[in-house]
């Protein structure tokens, strides 16, 4: 396989400097540019914007990959939310998982809003991502239900507001 990073003139360390900085701090593209031509590096802000287009997804993937590896998973606080939706002329339930990092868990699509299928999207998105410590829902009581069929309902946080973040 040959490297996605063979046709620039900058090395990889520091096409992946640049974009890391820009995603990992938050720093202005300018800004990126003035802390890389302290380190000598003299490359323009839009050249920056260009390598977080083509190798930024690259690099998430990468982590996200290495998270997996190592075990790690954000299991600290979910964020549990469905909304309504239309695929193909027909009303669906969009369920998903947000964790507190604001990184989308898990999406699932089902036909109903109950029990079974609240049941159905946490045991899917526990096998993957381990058990939670803390899940902030809305008051739907499909959740509650389905939380203590599998063991998890006194760590259901209810109230307003809490769920905005999914």
């Amino acid at each position: 396989m040959q490297s996605p990073f063979r046709y620039f003139n900058s090395s990889p360390e520091v096409i992946r400097l640049a974009v890391m900085m820009y995603i990992r701090y938050p720093l202005s593209l300018r800004q990126v540019e003035d802390l890389l031509f302290e380190r000598g590096i003299d490359i323009c802000h839009e050249t920056i914007r260009f390598w977080w287009n083509r190798f930024g997804p690259m690099f998430a993937a990468d982590i996200r990959k290495r998270r997996v590896l190592r075990g790690y998973y954000s299991n600290w606080r979910w964020h549990l939310d469905e909304v309504f939706v239309k695929i193909g002329g027909e009303t669906q339930y969009l369920w998903r998982a947000v964790d507190q990092e604001g990184e989308v868990l898990e999406v699932f699509a089902t036909k109903r809003r109950d029990r079974a299928a609240a049941l159905k999207f946490l045991k899917r998105a526990m096998k993957r991502h381990g058990r939670p410590r803390a899940v902030v829902t809305d008051r739907l009581r499909s959740y509650r239900a389905a939380m203590n069929v599998i063991g998890i309902g006194s760590a259901q946080i209810c109230g307003r507001w809490l769920n905005n973040r999914a």
